[in-house]
């Protein structure tokens, strides 16, 4: 959602901050927000002011005509607005159709004026740009302001003067306001521009000698500018509409969505419910919902919600999980249904999703089941027979009564069965495997139009290809029609001005889009969309590629390796675009996946090149100032957009945008491979997928169709659409999908009326649900919203019911109605099918053939320890938020990754303590003088650590293995230490691990005298270790410093924590000392003390290092030194 209210509080405290006026504000920042947790004393403490001034106080909860409503307190003292707290402070009220408790006050100044200083003034935003309305009578009494007031249109990319608004808004106000009025009311319009507001009113607005007082205020801002504005906003709390309670649910999946690049949206209606809903896609959520509320589950629909945009399986389960767990909280005595439904996906990977739903039923089976909760599944896209798969699987399981279906079931039929309206099949017919696209199609009947597959349906025919819808409609059986749509009713549809306005496109802009002949550049490295694109291009026959080219600015030119069919191409990628369109001069499309912070400026740029007409956003979350923005040039330049927030569209046999349609089993499914008769137009991307279903099983298929976007002002409207369509031979009827929100609709309407639209349309608003809320649902889609009468979906509906179109009860019937206009355009002859032609077979991609299961294929590497492909790091079976939970520290993780066991706790600390011994041993040592001399040098990092690394051996640190080794076998040999002693010295072999240049018997190595009392208090079992001292016995017995010194000592404390912890067997055990496990110890412990002597040496600044002559020996032969 863009635009959202905000408190009256936070309003103000913008406006205070930030206006720029010469206008005098009075009581900047003088307000109290009171709760039931306020401390009185503490408040008039930081408010002094509460105690000496006439005070009002009022709701601040997003409630309109509070006075009206009795909810304002004024021209009291404190003691008396505690009285009139008393008896509303967290009580119940009902204000409208919500009912709501009252929880947060507003406490102000009092300001005595007269009637005459009370004014009114609002700013909201509109498509083509701002309004400003002002009213030189304010207050309660108001009345109906968009009659009354003074009205000024501010056009995108304009700015407001004080001479236009003391000329054309002024006109009844007294000489002596108009100047200090006119300074304010264009600083607050620099200020509603410039936090990116949607909506600010203030009633009344109070100008006294003193100054301006602003005394109410209601404000939207847009929240997809938060990017832009945070420095200014700050944290912005977004309260819940009046009537509806803000649950921490909410605000858990606010967090997930903000964190994810996935659409994650919940609002909780009616907690208590039965009916409870998870579905796919902010278009198919709303359809779902409107089913429910149609079919009489309005009073028991629990939440609205949606998950879209390829959450990972991790988030579908926490999405998931959130909405079980409140399904369950407590029980209904008719049980619960949830209903996890979703259009066709485009391209999220459908099976994935379902893995995390599955997670989560499986984790709540035992509530669910004790809930008496049946779950309705109906999905269809990328993958969705596996997920539809293991979603039964799972039913059978848990013993979870859970019905499943695909694409061969109308979208909402599960909502009918789920509510008893409908019988639940026992075997629902399954369609293709996604896999068939390998398969020629060769034994399909079905019928296309009487041109070839190949042709372009976009190419000029004769006019008389085009038949009047009033004709069709005529012709039309009564009673077949009679049970489908609603008798026509006159009702009024109430002030849809704006419908008045031009419904023709500008003359610049082209009527037919895409052909067969079409290149695009596509802006960002989407390479799976760009190889879907080539894949349908393909199957489509055309002669060669639709994409000419790609634009990524974080990488230099290069070229991306592509297959065409069956043989691999490469597509030319571009740093930046203007090489791009000059080496393509061939473009005319532009599909931007640029991300919402940088597609403003991506877009404007691609403008500025004549040869682009047609420019796809996919990117959601725009700020609406800046897509207006972009309308605008677009307007002015002739091209025609396609978004913000859209997956794009699909002229079938000629060209589609990104991901539009699917994989190419749905293409095939749908027919999109070549033209059909029929074009529509609609908002959601999903619901789009869905359309291409209804209408390849209902008619000869899609002719083109196109998703312009979600957004409040999408790029192109549903009438520039119809119209291209209208004025396009090979379109021989029309389907709109409409939805709440927004006046375009209406001029759909206007057109049928006035005979510029003259083919069938068939049209459904979605949203109808809306009117039957106790309070406001922001669904899915930004645009989404009504907010008047005329912009709801039943409104709308029966409006295009008066004006002549299609429509039908609800959107489970939007099938029947489209075949049935269908069938009387075959029947009369308008429309002539013809026998299908095969497509051409499109090879698997490897990655997505084997995701399926199709093949199999030797891995390269195989890992045992670690796996990041999840959503969270895990080490030999343990996730990482479990390691440190059970703060297993570093040992623990040695223990995990090194031997793929969870150790004892006195083993990791041991680990640790070996890290710690070896750590370093001064600068002298060989390992260590190569790191100071190679960081000397001037080697990075990296360079100086390997050098020092590298002369560990047998000589220098690597002593831990072979001591273990050499000790293990005497001492499991049975050989006693004096005789490993005298066997070493016979076969002229040193015993690794003994001796030291420095350390002896009577100086002992500390490090090893730390160890020996650590391993001796909390080792099971020292066999080895006792054995190793009793050497040491003998061997300094003939020299003092022949000691078992610390690597030694490492070596075989370590054989003995093998053998004796109880984790390992002893043949396990033996393995890690053979395979060079424990020298890991002294090279992980040592490489802390490299490093801590190369940043000494770059900090202390050491310069090359040089040996001296004097510490150099040159022996050269005799006859050399003559």
């Amino acid at each position: 959602m863009s635009a959202k209210a905000i408190s009256e509080q936070t309003g103000k405290e913008f406006l205070y901050k930030y206006i720029c006026t010469t206008a005098a504000v009075q009581n900047r920042f003088r307000y109290a927000t009171v709760t039931a947790e306020t401390d009185w004393d503490h408040i008039t403490q930081e408010h002094p002011w509460l105690l000496t001034e006439r005070l009002v106080v009022k709701p601040d909860q997003l409630i309109k005509r509070r006075g009206k409503l009795g909810l304002v307190g004024i021209n009291l003292d404190l003691q008396g607005v505690q009285e009139w707290l008393k008896s509303r402070l967290m009580r119940e009220t009902t204000v409208g159709k919500a009912k709501g408790v009252l929880k947060n006050f507003l406490i102000e100044p009092f300001v005595p004026h007269t009637q005459e200083e009370e004014f009114y003034v609002c700013i909201y935003a509109t498509r083509e740009g701002d309004h400003v309305l002002f009213h030189h009578e304010g207050g309660v009494e108001v009345g109906d302001v968009d009659a009354k007031a003074q009205r000024l249109m501010v056009a995108v990319d304009e700015k407001l003067s004080e001479d236009q608004v003391t000329e054309q808004l002024l006109t009844h106000v007294p000489d002596d306001k108009k100047e200090v009025l006119a300074s304010f009311i264009v600083g607050l319009f620099n200020l509603y521009e410039d936090l990116y507001f949607t909506y600010l009113e203030i009633n009344p607005l109070v100008i006294t000698q003193d100054g301006v007082y602003v005394l109410d205020m209601a404000a939207k801002i847009d929240a997809t500018a938060d990017y832009i504005c945070k420095a200014k906003w700050g944290d912005v709390d977004f309260p819940p509409p009046f009537g509806r309670e803000a649950y921490p649910e909410e605000a858990y999946i606010a967090d997930l969505d903000a964190k994810s690049g996935a659409s994650l949206k919940l609002t909780l209606l009616n907690p208590h419910g039965r009916i409870w809903t998870m579905v796919a896609g902010g278009g198919a959520s709303v359809v779902y919902s409107d089913t429910i509320c149609d079919l009489g589950g309005v009073d028991e629909l629990a939440n609205y919600g949606e998950y879209s945009g390829a959450p990972s399986e991790q988030q579908t389960y926490d999405y998931a999980k959130t909405i079980l767990s409140l399904m369950t909280r407590e029980k209904h005595p008719q049980g619960k249904v949830l209903i996890i439904g979703g259009s066709i996906a485009n391209f999220t990977n459908v099976a994935a999703t379902f893995k995390g739903i599955v997670r989560a039923i499986k984790d709540y089976q035992g509530p669910l089941k004790e809930h008496e909760v049946t779950i309705f599944v109906r999905r269809g896209g990328p993958n969705y027979q596996e997920g539809l798969r293991v979603m039964g699987e799972v039913g059978k399981t848990t013993g979870i009564p859970i019905h499943v279906f695909g694409t061969e079931t109308h979208m909402t039929a599960i909502v009918g069965m789920a509510l008893g309206h409908r019988p639940i099949p026992n075997q629902p017919p399954m369609d293709a495997h996604t896999a068939n696209f390998l398969l020629n199609a060769s034994n399909n009947s079905a019928k296309t139009p009487a041109a070839t597959r190949t042709a372009s349906f976009s190419e000029p025919r004769t006019s008389n290809d085009a038949t009047p819808a009033k004709k069709c409609k005529a012709g039309l059986p009564a009673d077949c029609l009679h049970s489908i749509l609603w008798p026509l009713k006159n009702v009024v549809t109430g002030d849809w001005k704006e419908a008045q306005a031009s419904s023709g496109c500008s003359g610049a802009k082209a009527t037919t889009l895409f052909s067969k002949h079409t290149k695009t550049i596509v802006w960002g490295m989407q390479t799976r969309a760009v190889q879907g694109m080539l894949d349908f291009d393909y199957v489509c026959s055309r002669d060669e590629p639709s994409v000419g080219a790609m634009v990524y600015p974080f990488t230099g030119d290069h070229k991306q390796k592509f297959y065409w069919g069956h043989k691999e191409i490469l597509i030319p990628v571009y740093k930046n675009m203007a090489d791009a369109m000059k080496k393509h001069p061939e473009v005319d499309v532009l599909i931007s996946f640029a991300s919402l912070r940088s597609a403003f400026d991506s877009t404007v740029e691609a403008m500025q090149y004549p040869q682009i007409h047609t420019i796809a956003i996919i990117a959601e979350g725009i700020p609406e100032a800046q897509t207006r923005k972009m309308i605008k040039m677009a307007d002015e330049k002739g091209v025609t957009i396609i978004g913000p927030a859209t997956v794009g569209g699909i002229k079938p046999g000629c060209f589609k945008i990104g991901n539009t349609g699917g994989m190419l089993d749905n293409i095939l499914a749908s027919k999109l491979y070549r033209p059909g008769s029929v074009a529509y137009v609609s908002r959601s991307g999903g619901m789009s997928n869905e359309l291409n279903n209804i209408i390849s099983r209902t008619t000869d298929g899609v002719f083109e169709g196109v998703a312009i976007g979600g957004d409040r002002y999408p790029g192109s409207t549903f009438m520039d659409h119809v119209l291209r369509y209208q004025d396009t031979p090979g379109v021989k009827m029309i389907v709109v999908l409409g939805e709440i929100g927004g006046t375009e609709e209406y001029k759909i309407c206007q057109g049928i009326r006035e005979g510029r639209i003259t083919k069938p349309v068939v049209c459904w608003c979605i949203g109808t649900c809306a009117t039957m809320f106790a309070s406001e649902v922001q669904f899915g889609h930004a645009g989404a919203c009504a907010n008047q009468d005329s912009e709801t979906a039943v409104a709308k509906n029966q409006a295009l019911r008066d004006a002549g179109a299609y429509v039908p009860k609800s959107f489970d019937e939007l099938g029947d109605v489209i075949k049935t206009v269908y069938d009387e355009l075959v029947a009369n002859g308008t429309i002539v099918p013809a026998q299908e032609v095969p497509p051409p077979t499109v090879p698997m991609d490897y990655s997505w053939a084997r995701e399926l299961g199709l093949i199999r294929k030797p891995a390269s590497f195989m890992t045992s320890i670690c796996d990041e492909r999840g959503q969270e790091l895990i080490y030999a079976g343990m996730p990482i938020t479990e390691v440190f939970k059970e703060e297993m520290g570093l040992g623990g993780v040695l223990g995990l990754l090194w031997f793929q066991r969870r150790l004892p706790r006195y083993a990791c600390q041991f680990i640790e303590m070996c890290l710690m011994v070896t750590a370093d041993h001064g600068p002298a040592v060989s390992g260590a003088h190569n790191t100071i001399v190679c960081a000397r040098a001037g080697k990075d990092l990296i360079s100086s650590l390997t050098s020092g690394l590298l002369t560990i051996g047998d000589r220098f640190g690597g002593a831990l293995d072979a001591a273990a080794k050499q000790f293990s076998k005497a001492f499991d040999s049975g050989m006693l230490p004096m005789e490993f002693v005298n066997k070493m010295k016979k076969d002229g072999k040193l015993i690794m691990g003994i001796g030291h240049r420095v350390k002896s018997i009577n100086n002992p190595d500390m490090r090893v005298q730390i160890l020996k009392d650590f391993v001796k208090q909390h080792f099971p079992s020292t066999q080895l270790l006792d054995y190793a001292l009793d050497v040491e016995k003998i061997t300094t017995s003939k020299k003092p410093n022949l000691i078992l010194n610390v690597d030694g000592f490492i070596g075989v404390a370590f054989v003995d924590l093998l053998r004796t912890c109880g984790g390992f067997t002893r043949d396990e055990a033996d393995e890690f000392v053979e395979i060079g496990a424990l020298n890991g110890i002294f090279v992980l412990g040592r490489s802390m003390g490299f490093i801590g002597h190369y940043l000494d040496q770059k900090r202390l600044k050491q310069g090359l290092y040089r040996h001296p002559w004097d510490d150099i020996s040159y022996v050269l032969p005799e006859h050399m030194s003559m």
